[in-house]
Protein backbone atom coordinates (compact mmCIF):
# COMPACT_ATOMS: atom_id res chain seq x y z
CA UNK A 1 0.00 0.00 0.00
CA UNK A 2 1.02 3.54 -1.29
CA UNK A 3 0.01 6.63 0.62
CA UNK A 4 0.72 9.69 -0.36
CA UNK A 5 0.89 12.19 3.00
CA UNK A 6 -0.98 15.47 2.80
CA UNK A 7 1.24 17.88 4.12
CA UNK A 8 4.32 15.90 4.12
CA UNK A 9 5.69 14.83 7.26
CA UNK A 10 9.33 16.48 8.65
CA UNK A 11 11.49 14.02 9.61
CA UNK A 12 15.32 13.76 10.79
CA UNK A 13 16.77 10.91 8.20
CA UNK A 14 20.39 10.04 8.28
CA UNK A 15 20.95 12.20 5.75
CA UNK A 16 19.64 15.24 7.56
CA UNK A 17 16.57 16.87 8.02
CA UNK A 18 13.79 16.04 5.41
CA UNK A 19 10.29 16.19 4.51
CA UNK A 20 8.00 12.41 3.93
CA UNK A 21 5.95 12.57 0.79
CA UNK A 22 4.67 9.02 0.78
CA UNK A 23 4.30 6.03 2.71
CA UNK A 24 4.91 2.40 1.21
CA UNK A 25 3.24 -0.05 3.54
CA UNK A 26 4.68 -3.72 2.00
CA UNK A 27 3.02 -5.55 3.86
CA UNK A 28 3.54 -7.15 7.63
CA UNK A 29 6.84 -8.96 7.12
CA UNK A 30 8.86 -5.65 5.97
CA UNK A 31 9.30 -2.19 7.75
CA UNK A 32 7.62 1.10 6.62
CA UNK A 33 9.36 2.99 3.65
CA UNK A 34 9.29 6.59 4.16
CA UNK A 35 10.11 8.06 0.80
CA UNK A 36 11.62 11.54 1.74
CA UNK A 37 12.88 14.71 0.04
CA UNK A 38 15.94 16.07 2.05
CA UNK A 39 15.98 19.77 2.84
CA UNK A 40 19.69 20.85 2.19
CA UNK A 41 19.90 19.06 -1.35
CA UNK A 42 16.55 18.08 -2.63
CA UNK A 43 18.00 14.83 -2.95
CA UNK A 44 15.17 11.84 -2.45
CA UNK A 45 15.44 9.09 -0.49
CA UNK A 46 13.77 6.01 0.78
CA UNK A 47 14.12 5.21 4.68
CA UNK A 48 12.83 2.05 6.68
CA UNK A 49 10.98 2.73 10.16
CA UNK A 50 14.44 2.25 12.27
CA UNK A 51 15.77 4.88 10.13
CA UNK A 52 13.54 8.32 10.87
CA UNK A 53 12.88 9.92 13.55
CA UNK A 54 10.43 12.46 14.05
CA UNK A 55 11.69 16.61 14.54
CA UNK A 56 11.92 18.61 17.64
CA UNK A 57 8.32 20.61 18.18
CA UNK A 58 8.56 23.20 20.43
CA UNK A 59 5.30 23.86 20.78
CA UNK A 60 4.29 20.62 21.55
CA UNK A 61 7.22 19.91 24.04
CA UNK A 62 8.83 17.26 21.49
CA UNK A 63 12.24 16.60 21.53
CA UNK A 64 13.44 15.06 18.52
CA UNK A 65 15.26 11.35 18.77
CA UNK A 66 19.03 10.99 17.91
CA UNK A 67 19.67 8.32 15.19
CA UNK A 68 22.20 6.02 16.45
Amino acid sequence: MMLQLEPPIPLVTPEGPGRAVVLIDPGEDSDLIWVTFVDATGECWCWRNQDVRQITNRTMGRKAGELK
